[in-house]
């Protein structure tokens, strides 16, 4: 069994409730109060953390896509100009920070440059998530882990090859690796949700499931095939504009969510053959023909 690790004082890992994670990420549009609202439809969900991202645009944009030109709700831009539209500063992460510690929710994001962490540094964060994108980053990857913290690994767009070389870089005490497809949204013959067993095999750190399908039904599975951490981005509208809010999961559907993870983890029991107090009225019922043949010395 491996290790739990602990994130903002939530243990995760086997035997212990699934950790769950709003992925805000940039479905807020660089609105901070369309962030506070994604927050609030997060606690009122039940979830235990929420996730940004974070990235300094010059490092993150390839040089060629600078001035390229896209139409976005505040008109046309070159795609380095939306990317800043859409990345919060430090006044506006000052202001998460305390909207997330009065809600009572943690809150840290995917950092995709080494500026972004350690800017994300003054904020304490529980936690960091190695974006897929980001995997093969060797030098991302050790500059993150050398701050101490837990990671949390995605591994979409890698192959097994580089998720077994991203994680020999780090200290498995303390990441958790997901499995994840990254499609936006994903197919359900993509989903290949039997990796998180294979990864359960492979790795001794706890495995979670970073899902970009669309509906529920699959990330139910993740969690009865052993996913100790789920990520969902979360979006007030799923016809709002970006490109994660098609394969985002609306404030109902979430609720939805956090309520049936949990009712699935409760289903799932230890394993453990028992006869319940609740069964013994139809046991004394159904089996009394069988009782007494027994007692006559029938088979």
């Amino acid at each position: 069994m491996a290790k739990a690790v602990q994130i903002g004082g939530h243990l995760v890992g086997d035997q212990q409730p699934c950790f769950i994670v709003a992925e805000i990420g940039i479905n807020h549009n660089g609105d901070l109060s369309v962030a506070k609202k994604l927050i609030d439809a997060a606690v009122l969900a039940g979830v235990n953390a929420v996730k940004f991202q974070k990235r300094t645009p010059e490092l993150c944009v390839p040089r060629d896509q600078w001035n390229v030109m896209r139409e976005t709700p505040w008109g046309l831009l070159s795609y380095l100009e939306y990317r800043h539209r859409i990345e919060f500063d430090a006044a506006a992460y000052a202001e998460i920070d305390r909207y997330c510690k009065e809600k009572g929710v943690i809150w840290f994001a995917s950092c995709w440059d080494e500026p972004s962490v350690d800017f994300m540094e003054q904020f304490n964060p529980a936690c960091y998530k190695i974006p897929s994108a980001a995997l093969t980053d060797d030098e991302l990857l050790r500059f993150t882990a050398a701050k101490g913290r837990v990671l949390i690994v995605s591994t979409g767009m890698s192959t097994i090859e580089e998720i077994r070389h991203a994680v020999s870089l780090l200290d498995q005490d303390r990441i958790i690796v997901c499995h994840a497809t990254s499609t936006y949204p994903c197919a359900p013959a993509e989903l290949n949700l039997r990796m998180i067993s294979t990864l359960r095999k492979e790795f001794a750190c706890p495995i979670g499931y970073s899902g970009h399908d669309v509906g529920l039904s699959t990330t139910y599975a993740s969690v009865v095939l052993g996913a100790c951490l789920v990520e969902r981005h979360i979006t007030l509208d799923r016809a709002m504009w970006g490109t994660d809010q098609a394969a985002s999961v609306e404030p109902w559907g979430f609720m939805r969510l956090v309520r049936d993870i949990r009712l699935t983890e409760t289903a799932l029991g230890d394993g453990l053959k028992r006869v319940y107090s609740s069964e013994l009225p139809a046991m004394r019922k159904l089996r009394r023909v069988g009782a007494a043949l027994q007692k006559d010395g029938g088979n």
